[in-house]
C-alpha cells in the first residue's frame, strides 16, 4: 500500500511527560521510583497513546551502526545522521539530543527504517531527502522521501527501488545528492538499478539511460558528488569499476582513467580537487590522479572529511577496522599527522574501544571552525578542536537508540527490566528506564556479543539464566547464570563446542534445571545449572539462528517439572523436567512465516495455562496443558503478546498485544479479561514499526509494558496518570519524536 504523506502530528491532544528532572514533584518522584525510573538531565521523548498511555525509549545509548553524518551548509547546528537499521535523526542542539525522524512508519512499512542515503538541499535549510529501504531480497522495495520541514513529515516520491541499508558497503557513500547549482536536480545511485535523476525536485524520476557501467552485484553506484564551483560537473563512484565524470549534469559520462576501482567515499574541495578514499588508500584528482595515502602503503581507508573553508585540510580514517588513530593533512595530502584520541563518554557503559569500531563518516562543521563530527559502528562523536593532538572526542547518544533486542524479562523482583540484545550483551536496568545502564551484563565470552535468550525461575526470580554468543566465533557461545537478578554472572561449567543457543526456559521451582534450544540442533537440558548437559528427546531441531525471533520454549510457571515447546503446528509437553517431550496437540494451522514468529507463554500462578501466538494466524489459549488450544475470536493478528501484573483488586493478569483486534484495527492493546475485550494503548504518532520482535510486561508495576525492536531500541509504555503538562507547539513535535 502506498501512502503519499506521513504526518508526525495528529489532532490528538499531546502532553509532555516530565518523568524526571528538577521540575518533578515529590509525588512524581515516588511514582517514578515505583517504575524503576531514575532522574536524567534531559527529558525523554514521549509519544502519546490511547487510554492515557505514553511511550518512550528505554535509555540505553546507541548500540548500532551510524553510517553517515550531514551538517547543513547554511545553518549552524542543523545536522542529520543515518543508521543502517534505525532510520534517520536530526540533532537538537538545545539539549544535545537526537530526534528520530522515521518513527511514524508502521510495521507494514518497516523497511523504511533502513537508512540507505540522505541528502540536504544545500540552498534550503528546510528541505531534506532520504532514501529508505532495509532489505531488497525479502521486503518491499525502498523509496526516496522528501521533507520540507526538516524531517517532521515526509512525502513519498514516485520512485521505488531495491535498497539494502544493512548490507555491504553501507558505511560508504553517499548515493543521494542535490545539485548545489540547481536544487531541482537530484541524483540517486542505486545498488541494483543504475543511476536515477530527477529534474523537478523529486516530483518525477527517470533512469539515466546514457550511464550504463558494469555494476558490482548488490553495491552498484556507491557515491555521487557535485562540484559546486562548476555547474554541470558531477562525479559518480561505481564500485568495482571506477569514478565517472559528467560535465553536463549527467547527460553524458566518461570514466576517469586511472581512477580507484574500489572507492569508498568522495569529496570535492572548494578549489575543485576531488579526494577519494578506497580499499588501497587515498587518491587525489586534479586533472590527473596522485596517491596521497599516509605512508604510501596499500591500506583500506573509508571516512573522509574536507574542510569547507580550507581545501587543503583533510581528515581520514582507516576503513572497517579498530583503531583510535585518525590522519590529518593541512597541505592537500602531501604530509599527514597521526591524530591520537582522548575519549569522553556520556554513556556510562561505553568504553574507549567503542570509538575505534568501524569509523564510517567524518564531516567538518561548516559553521564552526575546528568542529568535526564522526560516526562509527557504535554511535556519534564530536570534537570542538580537530587541530589539537590528541583530539578530545565526546559521544552524544541521547535520543539515538539503535539496539536490536533479542530477549526481554521483567521479573517480579530485582531490576524492572532485563534485556538481551545484539552486539553488546544486554543490560540490567536497575538504574531506571530513563538513565543509561551502568554496565553491560558481560560474562559469556571475552568481548561484547549477542544475548539470544534470558529467563528466570518463577519461585525465585533473582535466579536468572542467559544464553548467547558470537555467531562468527562459535567457540564462545554458551551462557551464564545469576543469583542476584542479573547484577553478577557465572559462566556455565560446560557447553557443547560450536553449539549456538537461542532460547532458554527455567524450571519454576529449580533454578538449576533449564532447557535450551539450539540453532539447527536438538535442544539441551541441564539439572545442575549448566555443569553438564543431556540431549532432549522427542523434539525437532531448533530454528536457524541467530537472526530468529520466535519464542517456542517456555516453562510452566507453577509446576517445576513441566515445559512446553511449539513447532510446525504441534504443541509438545515435558513432565520430566525437560528430559523428554511428547506431542499433546497437533491441530493448529501451520504456516512457515507464522511459525517463525511463534510465541509460547505461560501464566504465573496458574498451572497448565498456555498461550500461543502465530502472528496472522492468531492467538490461542489452553487451560489443560496444551491439549486443547482455543483461538481467541477477538484477535485477528498476534504479532507479539505479553502478560503483566494485574490491576489492584484483581487476580487476572493484564494481557498486552501488538497486533490486530477485530473492529479496532492494528495497534497495541491491553485486555484485563483474558482477551474478551480490549483497550487501545498504542500511539498513532509512533506505532513502533521498526520491526518489533519481543514484548514483555512488568510484574512489579501494573500497566508497564516493553517492546524490543530490530534497530530502534526498546520502548516502554506506561499509563500517564496525572503526570505531564500541556505542551507548546514546539514541545508537541518533540513529544512525538519530531
Amino acid at each position: 500500500m502506498k501512502i503519499p504523506k506521513f504526518i508526525a502530528l495528529t489532532g490528538l491532544p499531546v502532553l509532555v511527560g516530565i518523568i524526571a528532572g528538577c521540575a518533578t514533584s515529590n509525588q512524581q518522584l515516588e511514582a517514578n521510583k515505583s517504575l524503576g525510573i531514575a532522574s536524567v538531565a534531559a527529558a525523554p521523548i514521549y509519544s502519546i497513546g490511547g487510554n492515557g498511555y505514553r511511550w518512550a525509549n528505554v535509555s540505553i545509548g546507541g548500540g548500532g551502526f551510524v553510517t553517515g553524518v550531514y551538517p547543513h551548509p547554511l545553518e549552524k547546528d542543523l545536522v542529520y545522521i543515518r543508521t543502517d537499521v534505525g532510520g534517520f535523526y536530526r540533532w537538537n542542539a538545545a539539549d544535545k539530543s537526537w530526534i528520530p525522524l522515521n518513527d511514524s512508519f508502521p510495521l507494514a512499512q518497516k523497511t523504511y527504517y533502513g537508512g540507505e542515503a540522505l541528502a540536504v538541499d544545500p540552498n534550503d535549510a528546510n528541505i531534506v531527502y532520504m532514501a529508505a529501504g532495509k532489505y531488497s531480497e525479502w521486503e518491499p522495495k525502498g523509496s526516496i522521501f522528501k521533507s520540507t520541514d526538516r524531517g517532521k513529515t515526509w512525502t513519498k516520491l514516485k520512485i521505488d527501488l531495491g535498497m539494502d541499508s544493512n548490507s555491504e558497503q553501507r558505511w560508504a557513500g553517499e548515493r543521494l545528492a542535490v545539485d548545489p547549482s540547481n536544487s531541482k536536480v537530484i541524483f540517486f545511485g542505486s545498488r541494483h538499478d543504475g543511476l536515477w535523476k530527477s529534474s523537478d525536485a523529486g516530483a518525477t524520476w527517470a533512469r539515466v539511460a546514457s550511464f550504463s557501467p558494469k555494476l558490482a552485484k548488490g553495491i552498484g553506484i556507491l557515491g555521487i558528488e557535485f562540484d559546486k564551483r562548476s555547474p554541470g560537473l558531477v562525479y559518480a563512484n561505481v564500485y568495482g569499476d571506477g569514478i565517472y565524470k559528467s560535465t553536463d549534469t549527467g547527460v553524458t559520462w566518461s570514466k576517469i582513467q586511472g581512477s580507484p576501482t574500489q572507492a569508498q567515499r568522495m569529496a570535492v574541495a572548494n578549489n575543485g580537487v576531488l579526494y577519494v578514499t578506497h580499499m588501497a588508500g587515498i587518491s587525489k584528482y586534479a586533472n590527473e590522479w596522485s596517491n596521497i595515502t599516509p605512508g604510501g602503503k596499500s591500506v583500506f581507508f573509508n571516512a573522509l572529511g574536507v574542510n569547507p573553508t580550507n581545501p587543503n585540510h583533510l581528515v581520514v580514517a582507516l576503513g572497517q577496522t579498530t583503531s583510535k588513530i585518525l590522519y590529518s593533512s593541512l597541505d592537500g595530502g602531501a604530509n599527514w599527522t597521526e591524530k591520537q584520541a582522548n575519549i569522553n563518554h556520556t554513556v556510562s557503559w561505553w568504553h574507549d574501544a567503542m570509538f575505534e569500531s568501524w569509523v564510517s563518516a567524518i564531516e567538518f562543521d561548516p559553521k564552526v571552525p575546528g568542529k568535526v563530527w564522526l560516526t562509527n559502528g557504535s554511535g556519534i562523536w564530536q570534537t570542538d578542536n580537530i587541530n589539537a593532538n590528541p583530539v578530545t572526542w565526546n559521544n552524544y547518544q541521547q535520543g539515538q537508540e539503535e539496539i536490536v533486542a533479542f530477549a526481554l524479562a521483567a521479573p517480579p523482583k530485582g531490576a524492572v527490566l532485563l534485556s538481551g540484545v545484539a552486539d553488546v550483551d544486554g543490560f540490567n536496568h536497575n538504574n531506571g528506564l530513563n538513565s543509561y545502564p551502568l554496565k553491560r551484563m558481560g560474562g559469556i565470552g571475552p568481548w561484547p556479543q549477542h544475548t539470544y535468550g534470558i529467563a528466570y525461575s518463577e519461585s525465585n526470580p533473582l535466579n536468572v539464566v542467559r544464553v548467547g554468543g558470537v555467531e562468527w566465533e562459535p567457540i564462545h557461545n554458551g551462557g551464564t547464570t545469576s543469583t542476584d537478578g542479573g547484577l553478577t554472572w557465572k559462566k556455565f561449567g560446560s557447553f557443547p563446542a560450536k553449539a549456538m543457543p537461542l532460547r532458554v526456559a527455567v524450571s519454576a521451582n529449580n533454578p538449576s534445571n533449564f532447557v535450551i534450544t539450539l540453532s539447527e540442533a536438538q535442544p539441551l537440558q541441564t539439572t545442575d545449572g549448566g555443569a553438564s548437559w543431556s540431549a532432549v528427546s522427542g523434539l525437532p531441531n531448533g530454528a536457524k539462528g541467530p537472526w530468529y525471533w520466535g519464542e517456542p520454549l517456555v516453562a510452566d510457571k507453577v509446576d517445576g517439572n513441566t515445559f512446553y515447546y511449539y513447532s510446525e503446528g504441534k504443541v509438545y509437553r515435558s513432565t520430566d523436567r525437560g528430559a523428554s517431550f511428547g506431542v499433546v496437540n497437533s491441530s493448529i494451522k501451520s504456516e512457515y512465516w507464522a511459525d517463525l514468529w511463534c510465541r509460547l507463554k505461560t501464566v504465573p500462578g496458574v498451572k497448565d495455562e498456555v498461550w500461543l501466538s502465530l502472528d496472522w494466524n492468531g492467538l490461542y489459549r489452553s487451560t489443560d496443558g496444551g491439549q486443547t488450544m482455543t483461538k481467541l475470536p477477538s484477535v485477528e493478528r498476534a504479532h507479539l503478546f505479553a502478560f503483566g501484573k494485574p490491576p489492584d483488586g484483581s487476580t487476572t493478569p493484564a494481557l498486552y498485544l501488538y497486533g490486530k483486534v477485530a473492529g479496532m484495527g492494528e495497534g497495541i492493546f491491553r485486555s484485563l479479561d483474558r482477551g474478551q475485550t480490549w483497550a487501545s494503548i498504542g500511539s498513532p504518532q509512533n506505532p513502533i514499526g521498526g520491526e518489533p520482535n519481543v514484548m514483555e510486561a512488568s510484574w512489579q508495576q501494573f500497566g508497564l509494558v516493553f517492546i524490543g525492536t530490530n534497530g530502534r531500541g526498546i520502548y516502554y509504555g506506561t499509563p500517564d496518570g496525572t503526570q505531564g503538562q500541556a505542551a507548546s507547539d514546539s514541545t508537541q513535535r518533540r513529544a512525538v519524536g519530531r
